[in-house]
């Protein structure tokens, strides 16, 4: 098996440019189509606009309608066609962004991203998440490429609201524990091959930022400040963590994450928010040191991660409920299968019990 690493063209990250959208656009078309939702075209549409003034490309918006779903890639892409673009891009959170690849994808353009929020890895990623048009989960769509460019104007995602920055590093945190587990499983990336020494070393610089730079950046994002650790952060939400999982593979924080979005009462935690959980379930389940554990644990509570089942909202602890959690987590399709040893529902179950009563120690509470 080949080792693989896969990556957007161009990332792209520095304070104001998106309003020097159009010199990314110009060297792929004269006409770019913008997938952009109508709040976000009110925040910073005239400064987007700005920076097309005066140059040879132009740009089109049209607004999202706020589902990833084969209906809304379907409409785009005849509005594309209609208005002979030859270049798409898209701007704001994730699915927006999974609706852009997709329907550059199926036009055959290229494809600019624009992240507005630094809340997860994908937007570097070859991959669509499709969803019904009622908002469940369809299907994944893995792309021939990776996106043309990522550009991540700083200024526009440190205004966005704290709470996404830290999901992204909760999401960010799985990427060198799963990447480590898939490279002692030896088993097959996203990106259709082995892990190589690149892909690797990114996932550890990504751990490493977090532990560096994750509370300062936090501190400073509260009082609303721009610093050095909010920009390390933004790349190691974005870039460090989105090549890590891509070329490093996922494996079970990932897969126990996927299980907690059976239970209604997860339903308003984020996505980085249920990772981290996952993540010490998959530490329980490795048992790994407890010096590691413990330095995770610190680092979550310290960002305001959660660390107990409590705080994402399971109140009304069960084993039967928890069992459908590890159940879906263990599910054939999923990442778990990537751990280095075989893993059943019941050791999930148990991993996250376990993981919860480490949590509540750390915090001083009780059942």
């Amino acid at each position: 098996m080949a080792n693989i690493l896969i990556s957007p063209g161009k990332y792209v990250q520095g304070n104001g440019e998106l309003k020097r959208l159009a010199t990314y656009v110009s060297p792929f078309g004269n006409h770019a189509l913008a997938l952009i939702t109508a709040s976000g075209h009110r925040r910073i549409g005239a400064d987007i606009e700005s920076g097309f003034a005066g140059q040879e490309a132009t740009i089109t918006f049209e607004f999202f309608n706020g589902e990833c779903s084969r209906q809304e890639v379907d409409r785009i892409m005849a509005v594309a066609k209609e208005k002979g673009c030859d270049v798409i891009v898209g701007i704001g959170g994730g699915k927006t962004l999974d609706t852009a690849k997709a329907v550059a994808h199926f036009s055959n353009l290229p494809v600019v991203i624009c992240p507005t929020i630094a809340s997860t890895d994908a937007p570097c990623s070859a991959l669509s998440v499709l969803y019904t048009e009622d908002g469940a989960f369809d299907a994944y769509l893995f792309l021939p490429s990776n996106p043309n460019v990522v550009l991540m104007d700083t200024a526009v995602i440190a205004s966005s609201p704290v709470r996404l920055t830290v999901s992204g590093m909760g999401d960010a945190l799985a990427t060198y524990f799963e990447a480590r587990a898939a490279l002692r499983k030896g088993a097959v990336t996203c990106a259709g091959g082995a892990i190589t020494l690149a892909a690797m070393g990114l996932a550890k610089l990504c751990f490493d930022t977090l532990v560096e730079e994750g509370v300062k950046a936090k501190l400073a994002l509260e009082a609303g400040a721009c610093t050095k650790s909010v920009e390390k952060i933004i790349e190691a939400n974005t870039l460090l963590s989105g090549i890590g999982f891509e070329s490093g593979g996922l494996a079970g924080a990932h897969s126990i994450h996927n299980g907690l979005t059976k239970l209604d009462e997860c339903h308003h935690m984020y996505h980085g928010e249920k990772v981290a959980f996952g993540t010490l379930s998959q530490l329980v389940l490795e048992n790994s040191p407890l010096e590691e554990m413990e330095q995770i644990i610190d680092l979550c509570i310290d960002l305001g991660l959660p660390v107990t089942l409590g705080q994402l909202g399971i109140t009304d602890i069960s084993r039967t409920k928890l069992m459908l959690v590890a159940e879906a987590a263990c599910a054939p399709e999923d990442t778990m299968g990537n751990m280095p040893f075989p893993v059943n529902p019941d050791m999930v179950c148990d991993a996250m019990l376990a993981a919860d009563a480490m949590g509540r120690e750390a915090l001083g509470i009780g059942q």
